[in-house]
């Protein structure tokens, strides 16, 4: 049994925020929380880099860094994670619950560099938080094209960051919705979304797990 939003607050207004998200059901294709989510974070890598191009300042290199950026945009490694996961679109949620903290309680800026692995990393600890059952790290390595020796490092140093305190109460889960709900509807007034990462040349296959494979950068996906 998948906890979902359910678990969480059941107040008419929020009621409609979550369905607005896709978080109870949706139609076939992606929950709308992805495409929230991806604009969220691609506007903030966005933001910080501008801001370092700008500045002396390159902010701390972490364990969460690559050598390069990867070729697939947040959108389509959120959208990949979410296909072959199989988890509950309210996960996505208290992934930037846990993503947001993690910054927060460290020097760490979301960039090119680091925030593929910063997602992988809060994804999978909130499956292991809110649905009842979840596949083993290996899989999910696999899944975000990294190792599973580096998935279980990268876990570890998140969670030491966190302090191991991955509680979130029916309130921040709400707040957390409104926060997106309402950067929904900046994203609206853009004319159109904000890409951070180049398209690979063809069409990337996405359906099958094994096209990509780790490399020091972050991984490589086959294409058509």
């Amino acid at each position: 049994m998948i906890m979902g939003a359910e678990g969480f607050g059941t107040k008419s207004a929020i009621s409609r925020t979550y369905a607005n998200m896709g978080l109870e059901e949706y139609d076939k294709g992606h929950p709308k929380i992805l495409s929230i989510l991806a604009s969220v974070l691609e506007r903030t890598v966005q933001k910080n880099e501008k801001a370092m191009k700008g500045s002396k300042e390159r902010g701390v290199v972490t364990v969460f860094h690559g050598t390069r950026s990867p070729v697939l945009t947040v959108q389509q490694y959120i959208e990949r994670i979410f296909k072959y996961s199989n988890c509950s679109p309210s996960c996505f949620v208290v992934a930037y619950v846990y993503l947001e903290r993690f910054l927060n309680l460290t020097d760490c800026l979301l960039t090119s560099l680091n925030v593929h692995r910063i997602l992988i990393t809060s994804i999978v600890l909130a499956v292991k938080f809110v649905d009842d059952d979840c596949y083993n790290n290996a899989y999910y390595a696999k899944v975000g094209g990294i190792t599973t020796a580096e998935l279980n490092k990268l876990e570890m140093k998140f969670l030491a960051a966190l302090d191991f305190r991955l509680h979130v109460s029916v309130e921040s889960f709400d707040k957390y919705c409104l926060q997106l709900e309402k950067e929904d509807n900046v994203k609206l007034q853009i004319d159109r979304p904000i890409r951070i990462f180049a398209w690979g040349k063809g069409m990337i296959n996405k359906d099958i797990v094994s096209n990509c494979s780790p490399t020091v950068g972050g991984y490589t996906c086959r294409a058509f």
